[in-house]
This record gives C-alpha cells, structure tokens and sequence, in this order.
C-alpha cells in the first residue's frame, strides 16, 4: 500500500474510485430527466429487426434440413434403381407429402431426381422448390 492511500484512509475519507466527484461535472444520461426511457424506445425499435432477422435464419436452416433429406433421398433412390428395387418407396422415406421423385437410367447408371417444394415457416415465407440429383452405376446382371 503507498502512503497517499493509507494517509487517505487514516484521514476518514474513502479511496478515490476514478469517478470525477467535483460538482461542475456533466450529469450522466440516467440522471437527466429528459432521457428515462430512452434505451426502452431503442429497444422497441430495434426489436422487430432482431425478430426478422432470427426468422430468417430459421427459415434458411429449415431449408438446408430440407435440402440434406432431398439429397439422402436421392443418394437411396439411386442406389434402388441401380440394385433393381423400387427406388420411389425407398426414396419417400425421407421426404415430405407432395415432394416427386423420377427416376431414369441409361443403361449404363440409374439417376434419381427429387423435387419438393416447401414453406419452411409457414404460409407466410416465401415457397422454396428444393431439388436433388444423384447418380449411382447399375448393378452387374440386371436387365436395363
């Protein structure tokens, strides 16, 4: 401890705490009468940007789940097609009501096409046509 601090605190006087004490200070905006509520009306303002902007994250990771289940729909519709199996029963699993699956092969690979469309939140965002392709070689010994 240096001896201003404990001369200070011998004389009775609190240490000072870095606060300016003199009373030609500025008041401090919570002191000034004209400024209560002013972080409450920043708020409400600032409010139903933050809303919007969670929403659309939401609605941007509920399109990109949806997207992985089209993909893993495809990748198994495929691999169906290329064994000889029913590739569509295999491929609605993963999918939601309305979504279509096509599927072709050439004779040399089968290809699985997905398409669904959604509202990830809702009817009040934006429609969202999610489509996925996949490719698997077919399986030796099966009829084209």
């Amino acid at each position: 401890m240096n001896p201003t601090t404990s001369a200070i605190r011998r004389r009775g006087r609190p240490p000072h705490r870095g606060r300016d004490r003199s009373p030609h200070r500025r008041p401090r905006a919570r002191d000034d009468p004209a400024q209560r509520g002013f972080v409450t009306a920043e708020t409400a303002a600032a409010l139903p940007a933050v809303v919007a902007v969670l929403a659309l994250g939401l609605w941007a990771v509920s399109a990109v789940g949806l997207k992985v289940r089209a993909i893993d729909a495809a990748n198994s519709a495929a691999i169906a097609a290329a064994r000889g199996e029913d590739a569509q029963a295999v491929a609605m699993a993963y999918l939601p009501d309305g979504a279509t699956v096509a599927v072709s092969d050439d004779g040399e690979i089968a290809r699985a096409v997905v398409t669904t469309a959604t509202r990830p939140l809702g009817p009040l965002t934006p429609a969202l046509t999610v489509t996925a392709t996949a490719v698997a070689p077919l399986e030796p010994g099966l009829d084209p």
